[in-house]
């Protein structure tokens, strides 16, 4: 199956659409937004087999995976946003100083305006959704572009969009880089993106000729770190769990291991078992295994099996896209499988010498700070760890699972991103906070007025 290419005209005609949609103040109502949440709120449910039925397709997703890793998620944020949404609108007073009698202080959210949400391949339907319904809840438009990589779950994603929502309001755009490259020639109030940064900084070069704020969800090397002090078992079964998550094809999958010596050998063993705990003893024949999402994604993840020496794993079949979870020994630090965004089942491990908590601290802090950031080992020691490193988010002795809070900031720092969003900080994220000073007429103090008479009072309380 092919997606194609949304004519020109027809974009531009939906741009200028929503626009003139935006302009009617239609989004500004408490009221219309809650009704377009549960909209969207119903159309999951709805469309749920649909849209499970692509994921497979498009990746060998299992329902299960769908529901849990992707439908789930929007379908909380969606709960979450019609509960909380009015005090969110609400204006808040602000102290006001003495100097500025007889005023009063107020902040008001207004939406940013019409947005542009471009989402990847990897969770198609929650990357895209997900800021849609901060879109919704601010009182913005919004234009969706899905991934071509996944021409199944756009089109299921196409068809409930159009049947849910108004063009001038919420509309699909399909297609491949070309499209991508004539969205960003136009102007919008917001553009959020979700992908590599290399595609992030082509986006906000694109945002930056309109002075368009962005949002750019992006990557990295996400370090996972086991200290000598770890539950291995534990420990082993939730990397595993992790990096076999989507094939390892998620943003904040553990890239790389660093971990003590006196760990690795049980680390492996634990592991092995792990990966059978999870998908069986043929992993090929797990129905929760995912694959590669296309033949050029699998070379590229094929290739870096051969960056290390392999302890665990190194089975593929190009016929199907499937790699086998893979832990990788003796790596160079100047292979690929160490400096590229690994987005797949490889798991170089590095062993530390001397100072563990030194060295692993130096080895995060050389590099690109990272989406993610997992620490297995004593609480205090993972504190630690982390008031010395820098990342967008992490876990102690867990990975992944902060993703799944949505009543906290989920964003990159650096080269991993800008910008937060889920719950609260969705809704702020399509959202200017606007100052406005209200001053009374009942009296007119002289002070600020030239020539400035009784300055000396004056100065004292500036």
């Amino acid at each position: 199956m092919k997606i194609e290419n949304t004519a020109i005209q027809d974009i531009n005609g939906i741009i200028n659409a929503q626009r003139e949609f935006f302009a009617s103040n239609a989004t500004l109502d408490i009221k219309f937004r809650k009704e377009q949440l549960k909209k969207l709120q119903n159309a999951l449910m709805e469309w749920e087999k649909p849209l499970c039925e692509a994921l497979w397709k498009d990746l060998h997703k299992s329902a299960e995976e769908a529901i849990l890793t992707e439908l789930s998620i929007v379908a909380g944020e969606v709960k979450n946003h019609i509960k909380h949404m009015r005090s969110w609108m609400r204006s808040h007073h602000v102290a006001t100083p003495l100097k500025m009698m007889p005023s009063r202080s107020r902040v008001v959210s207004e939406p940013l305006g019409n947005a542009l949400i471009i989402a990847p391949w990897n969770y198609p339907v929650q990357l895209l959704l997900n800021p849609l319904v901060g879109a919704i809840s601010s009182g913005c438009t919004a234009i969706l572009k899905p991934s071509p990589y996944v021409p199944n779950v756009s089109k299921v994603i196409e068809d409930m969009i159009t049947a849910t929502f108004d063009k001038r309001y919420i509309a699909v755009v399909q297609g491949n880089r070309i499209v991508n490259e004539v969205l960003l020639e136009n102007r919008f109030d917001i553009i959020f993106f979700t992908g590599s940064p290399q595609l992030g900084k082509l986006v906000m070069n694109a945002a930056a000729k309109n002075l368009t704020p962005v949002v750019l969800e992006l990557g990295g090397k996400s370090p996972c770190i086991i200290d000598k002090d770890a539950d291995i078992k534990v420990s082993a079964k939730r990397i595993a769990w992790g990096k076999t998550l989507n094939a390892g094809q998620t943003c904040i999958a553990p890239d790389y291991l660093l971990i003590h010596r006196s760990k690795i050998e049980q680390f492996v063993s634990e592991f092995a078992k792990a990966i059978r705990e999870l998908h069986g003893n043929d992993i090929k024949q797990s129905r929760h295994y995912v694959r590669l999402v296309n033949d050029k994604a699998f070379e590229r993840v094929k290739g870096y099996i051969n960056d290390g020496n392999v302890v665990y794993g190194g089975n593929s079949d190009a016929t199907e896209r499937f790699i086998e979870p893979t832990l990788l020994a003796d790596v160079p630090l100047t292979a690929p499988v160490m400096n590229e965004e690994i987005f797949g089942p490889v798991f170089p491990v590095i062993v530390l010498e001397g100072d563990f908590m030194e060295e692993a601290v130096k080895f995060v802090n050389e590099r690109e700070k990272p989406l993610a950031f997992y620490y297995f080992g004593r609480e205090s020691d993972g504190w630690e760890c982390i008031r010395r490193t820098s990342s967008g988010g992490g876990c102690i002795n867990d990975v992944i699972m902060h993703i799944a809070n949505d009543r906290v900031p989920f964003g990159g720092v650096g080269n991993s991103g800008m910008g937060r969003y889920h719950g609260r900080e969705s809704f702020d994220a399509f959202s200017h906070k606007r100052t406005i000073i209200s001053t009374g007429t009942w009296i007119d103090l002289p002070f600020r007025y030239m020539p400035y008479k009784m300055f000396s009072l004056v100065k004292k309380l500036l």
